[in-house]
């Protein structure tokens, strides 16, 4: 099958060296782009934990002057691969099941009252950990040191597959991907085509942008990357 990969890189190529090894073609059109944000500053003052709620952020912390001040501190990660991706030096690891709720579950049963959490993200969260933990009185500061960039039209590759048929399956990981591939589809005359085809999303709330844009889609059992695969050929 030919895949469409939309994920940001270094993301997109490994996920395709992946499709390749299951024996599927892998077309990559990154529909974000992750850059950091210029002049970003730690927030003052003393903090309990770090959190960690993307891949993204895990590899944006590790080029950071900061780091050095937070070595020490226990970090709290969404879930595996940006528990994988974090820099080392801290005291310990926790790591959530692999969405924001679960993340917040975990930072109440571990962190008391009172506790002052750092959350480093990017501009676009999915999750506001501020809002979930005010009511139990833990305090979540932000550090955003990162931005996705939308790409502002389809490659020349991609145009050329979905209009010619070419595209079997796509898959979609975060929401902001899938809407952007909706948006760049449709402005190029391609949300028919969009829709044909076989789109395989981590959750419900990746699957949304792609369903209002008339493109059914099928969720997957858990939201990884391994069981995304498992659906292909389903």
């Amino acid at each position: 099958m030919r895949v469409l990969v939309t994920r940001p890189q270094p993301d997109a190529d490994a996920t395709a060296a992946r499709l390749a090894a299951m024996g599927h073609e892998a077309l990559v059109d990154p529909m974000l782009v992750v850059e950091p944000v210029p002049g970003a500053r730690l927030p003052a003052g003393r903090f309990d934990a770090v959190v960690l709620t993307s891949v993204n952020g895990a590899r944006a912390l590790a080029g950071r002057p900061e780091l050095v001040g937070l070595k020490g501190l226990p970090l709290y990660t969404v879930g595996r691969r940006t528990a994988a991706a974090a820099p080392e030096g801290f005291s310990r690891v926790a790591v959530a099941g692999g969405d924001g709720a679960a993340l917040v579950v975990l930072l109440q049963a571990e962190l008391p009252k009172g506790a002052r959490l750092l959350h480093i993200a990017g501009e676009e969260r999915a999750v506001d950990l501020g809002a979930a933990l005010a009511q139990v009185g833990i305090a979540v500061e932000l550090f955003v040191i990162y931005r996705a960039v939308a790409a502002l039209r389809l490659s020349d590759a991609t145009v050329a597959a979905l209009g010619g048929g070419g595209i079997d399956v796509a898959l979609h990981f975060s929401p902001r991907t899938a809407a952007t591939l909706a948006a760049r589809a449709t402005e190029a005359g391609l949300a028919a085509a969009l829709a044909r085809i076989d789109h395989l999303c981590f959750s419900r709330n990746v699957a949304a942008p792609l369903e209002a844009a008339g493109a059914p889609a099928r969720i997957a059992a858990a939201p990884t990357e391994e069981a995304l695969l498992d659906l292909i050929g389903r």
